[in-house]
């Protein structure tokens, strides 16, 4: 079962063989202790800057602050080329040709930090980064130089587009990550039926992919993890000749898939049990809500009130964050999803936030931030603690793994 995109692009690429070899980056030896500002309690060499990001972008989305040494652990992350890897156990080693660089989590830290704001330094790089590795046919692999994929190139979209550039006008010979799109989205009719394929297989031909059609459907309307309700969608699936097109049928295949298996994906893993794939069906909710498909996203965040309490529990902090992403898409109050708290039992999962309640202004956050108002901050944390705003859960370690 995934838990999260980026572990399902990377379980893709470890078939197709689009990424470099696995055993690139130490991992921390079991007996080594994991960094406190770390969110999750599993090892992070595959997913500590994944789940980092969207531990930070998931606080921010429901107005958290987070620990300023969670900020920094991920501003930290971070290679002198502006990229970032999965996870660096030591980030004052400089990253080398051993480094597996990635691209999903160089844009989902992209994401978290330009919603916390104070941190154009960092995103500035990170983007050059990104624009540095693009492919000629205007998409991104997982890892630098690999074969174009829909999951990767939309998240990074989702980045470009949250760092203020315009994806469709970031270009390498002449093609555009939508460009990169549209090549794998499949046609109307058949058992694809307007989704987006994953990858081409070694023949040239596309396979129907829900993961692959949930990140699709983001990338082609320029968005990012965290979306506001689009406006309601009558389109039927045509040929897609323009991203917005992509995007109506990807959105038309998965409400068909959602409703067909009880409001939620199955997940498909070669060989497993088919059981409720819990991480596609909140990237799906979230597709469907930017594309302005609600009824279909209403449906299944009900289903994932009533049925993923378990499988949350289990994956960690970016299984938190993507229901709170699902949750904030709907109208769902995440503070309540199906009785449980999901801000709380994200909370616990990493550092006390720095306040329950943004700060009056985006400038304060900043410099709150920068680690340049120490006084400032402490005494806004008295007075939220006066207030009974109730700062400070015990919590719990740190996450790894797997990957939705």
């Amino acid at each position: 079962m995934n838990v999260r995109r980026s572990a399902a692009v990377l379980a893709a690429v470890a078939v197709i063989g689009a990424a470099t070899p696995a055993a690139a980056d130490p991992s921390p030896s079991p007996s080594q202790a994991f960094p406190s500002a770390l969110y999750g309690d599993k090892d992070p060499k595959y997913d500590g800057v994944w789940r980092q990001s969207l531990a930070l972008l998931a606080q921010d989305t429901v107005g958290v602050k987070p620990a300023a040494k969670s900020v920094q652990w991920l501003t930290r992350q971070q290679c002198a080329n502006g990229s970032f890897a999965a996870y660096r156990p030591d980030p004052t080693t400089a990253c080398d040709a051993k480094t597996m660089l990635d691209t999903n989590a160089t844009s989902a830290a992209v994401q978290a930090l330009t919603a916390l704001g104070g941190h154009d330094d960092v995103t500035r790089k990170a983007v050059g980064w990104l624009k540095s590795v693009q492919n000629e046919d205007g998409g991104w692999g997982y890892a630098p130089g690999g074969a174009s994929d829909t999951n990767s190139t939309s998240i990074v979209i989702g980045a470009l587009a949250a760092a203020g550039e315009k994806p469709d006008q970031v270009e390498k010979d002449g093609k555009s990550p939508h460009d990169a799109l549209l090549k794998l989205a499949l046609p109307c009719g058949g058992d694809g039926d307007g989704a987006f394929a994953f990858q081409p297989d070694k023949k040239g031909g596309l396979a129907a992919n829900a993961d692959a059609t949930a990140a699709g459907v983001l990338g082609a309307l320029g968005k990012g993890m965290v979306v506001e309700p689009g406006k309601k969608s009558d389109a039927t699936c045509e040929k897609a000749a323009t991203p917005q097109q992509a995007a109506a049928n990807g959105a038309g295949y998965l409400t068909a898939a959602l409703s067909k298996d009880g409001n939620h994906l199955m997940s498909a893993l070669a060989g497993a049990e088919p059981q409720p794939d819990f991480g596609n069906t909140a990237d799906a909710v979230v597709a469907l809500a930017a594309q302005g498909d609600t009824a279909q996203a209403e449906k299944s965040v009900r289903w994932l009130e009533k049925n993923s309490a378990s499988w949350a529990a289990q994956s960690g902090p970016a299984a938190y964050a993507q229901l709170i992403f699902a949750a904030h898409a709907t109208g769902t109050n995440p503070r309540d999803f199906g009785g449980a708290d999901l801000v709380k039992q994200l909370g616990a999962t990493g550092p006390a936030p720095q306040t329950a309640e943004k700060t009056a202004t985006k400038a304060s956050d900043e410099k709150e931030d920068s680690g340049s108002d120490f006084f400032g901050v402490w005494w806004y944390v008295g007075v939220c603690l006066v207030a009974g705003i109730g700062i400070g859960f015990l919590f719990t370690g740190r996450k790894k793994q797997q990957q939705l």
